[in-house]
């Protein structure tokens, strides 16, 4: 588990770890190693041994945009690493502190304007932060970027006013929404999410070039595992995953459970990096130093 406790990511992990645990009658231990956008835990995980026993949380932005960003990130998720199953599948949100006088994504921009370079945005892993990377790029705004380890320091932050605004997924701040501590601004991705039922989509916004960004998470392996134990780890996942009670569980914190073909999955993973890789190429985004 690529990211520090907290987050949605965790969060999934630990669902799917507890029912496999009762699968398998052996203890499902999830390990967190965050740090670097998800790179380092991702990186070790890589040189694990090919035999199933260590399972990776496979995270979108880990996958298919960190490799356009660092030099060097100790793993090629191509060549590293066999996909498995896909978990869930939903929206970026973008929040902001109450303090901020915006109602959408129109007065985003508008306010975006009027103080270049003086508004701050985090995210936890490259992903989220390429929705507002693409959205900088469409309005022609400046908004300063700020890293966290994970999403739950990054929540505090922005609920401190630390912070203007975040993007995340919806089971990192949901909660917060609900109570009234953050502004849901816009889901940036077409389908609805269940505990965010009145956030407009970027489509709805008018922000048809942001409208399909979504967020997945998944479960690899490393290169060399027997493809009969991938098949059979697939296969348990998927069973995990359409269980009524660990649907409403992986629901509820305002995620989509996505399960599917370990070949659909991979085909997702190439098809996102081409996609990311051109943005960030045309785009000439860089990562700091």
């Amino acid at each position: 588990m690529p990211f520090p406790p907290g987050g949605g990511t965790d969060a999934v992990a630990r669902i799917v770890a507890q029912r496999l645990s009762s699968l398998w009658h052996q203890p499902v231990i999830v390990e967190n190693r965050g740090g670097a956008q998800g790179n380092i835990g991702t990186a070790q995980t890589a040189k694990a041994s090919p035999d199933g026993l260590t399972l990776l949380l496979a995270h979108q932005g880990v996958f298919t945009v960190n490799p356009f960003l660092y030099p060097d990130i100790g793993f090629d998720p191509i060549k590293d690493f066999q996909p498995v199953s896909r978990l869930t599948q939903q929206a970026f949100v973008l929040v902001a502190n109450p303090s901020l006088p915006i109602k959408s994504l129109k007065d985003l921009e508008q306010l975006a304007r009027t103080k270049p370079g003086a508004l701050t945005f985090g995210s936890s892993a490259s992903g989220p932060q390429l929705a507002v990377e693409m959205f900088k790029v469409v309005t022609n705004t400046n908004l300063i970027h700020v890293g966290y380890k994970g999403a739950g320091p990054a929540v505090v932050d922005v609920l401190a006013g630390h912070i203007d605004l975040m993007v995340a997924n919806p089971a990192s701040v949901a909660q917060h929404v609900k109570a009234g501590k953050l502004n849901a601004i816009v889901l940036f991705g077409t389908d609805p999410i269940a505990v965010l039922p009145n956030v407009v989509s970027a489509n709805e916004a008018g922000y048809t070039e942001l409208a399909d960004i979504v967020e997945w998470y998944g479960i690899a392996v490393p290169v060399g595992t027997p493809t009969r134990v991938i098949d059979q780890i697939n296969h348990d996942v998927n069973l995990v995953l359409n269980e009524e009670s660990v649907r409403k569980k992986i629901q509820e914190l305002g995620l989509n459970p996505a399960p599917t073909t370990t070949a659909i999955f991979a085909q997702q993973i190439q098809r996102d990096n081409q996609r990311w890789g051109a943005f960030i190429k045309n785009a000439n985004i860089k990562a700091e130093q």
